[in-house]
């Protein structure tokens, strides 16, 4: 993700490109080493995916496939997955931002000589870092228990290329809610009554198809259902460009909106 040249505070002049991403890259480390300090933080990562395979293969995949089928049901579900991995992991951003501000770590930030939006992608770097890692451990599992590449594996890395590019777009929202609301627990509340309808109401899952009508007709404006698609096809073969094309639009029209906001109420914060 390229680094946005912002204003800086009163009297420090302006900060260029390289500054910004030297910025980046320390406070990208400072993130990093607190993971390393808490471990327990990872856990979400490390057995999100393990948990979400097992859970929805075993439970769902014998509806869907027929019982003892659950393995037919993997090429669906593994690339529907990878965008939920997005989602899910999009939420800690927002707790954590809230966090860092009731800790006072975010005031310390705000008076020195950076750029606002440094302190932001630093975070987002390393929440993609620990996305990579999920996505890693979910395909581990997946080709543990059977799945099947259809196409080649340059095409199953653009479907994870895709992934994490949602799934940082997605981060930029969290943020804002994160930055908004007034404590990490009304983060996740909210975050939770988008999350709910947005991944279940999707074609994460269950094929379109098979619902209501009106709910058909929600899953085809669902950014999640164009991600789920466009990972599907390029991993089992299939019309890629229109899922594909839909996902980055979604991906540049979010980053687009919520990210100006993002710094915007990170400067004004108090």
């Amino acid at each position: 993700m390229s680094a946005v040249t912002v204003d800086a505070p009163v009297g420090e002049g302006r900060i260029g490109v390289r500054a910004n991403l030297r910025h980046i890259g320390a406070l990208a480390r400072r993130n990093a080493l607190r993971i390393k300090q808490d471990p327990e933080s990872m856990f979400d990562v490390l057995l999100m995916p393990i948990i979400f395979t097992l859970l929805f293969v075993y439970v769902f995949g014998g509806a869907i496939s027929g019982k003892g089928h659950q393995h037919e049901y993997l090429n669906y579900v593994i690339p529907g997955l990878l965008a939920m991995m997005g989602m899910n992991i999009a939420m800690s951003v927002g707790t954590g931002i809230n966090d860092d501000f009731k800790n006072g770590v975010m005031d310390r930030f705000r008076t020195m000589p950076i750029a606002r939006s440094s302190v932001l992608i630093a975070k987002i770097v390393v929440e993609m870092g620990r996305m990579l890692i999920a996505v890693a451990i979910l395909l581990g599992m997946g080709f543990l228990l059977g799945l099947t590449i259809h196409t080649s594996v340059s095409m199953l890395l653009a479907a994870v290329a895709l992934a994490m590019l949602f799934g940082a777009s997605l981060m930029w929202i969290f943020i804002l809610l994160g930055l908004t609301m007034k404590t990490a627990q009304a983060v996740q509340g909210v975050a939770m009554l988008v999350l709910m309808p947005l991944q279940f109401g999707s074609s994460i899952f269950a094929p379109p198809s098979t619902m209501p009508g009106w709910l058909e007709g929600f899953t085809k404006y669902n950014p999640l259902s164009n991600l789920a698609d466009a990972s599907r096809a390029l991993v089992n073969g299939g019309a890629v460009a229109h899922s594909v094309w839909m996902t980055l639009a979604w991906t540049v029209g979010i980053t687009a909106v919520t990210a100006p906001l993002a710094v915007a109420k990170f400067r004004k914060k108090t």
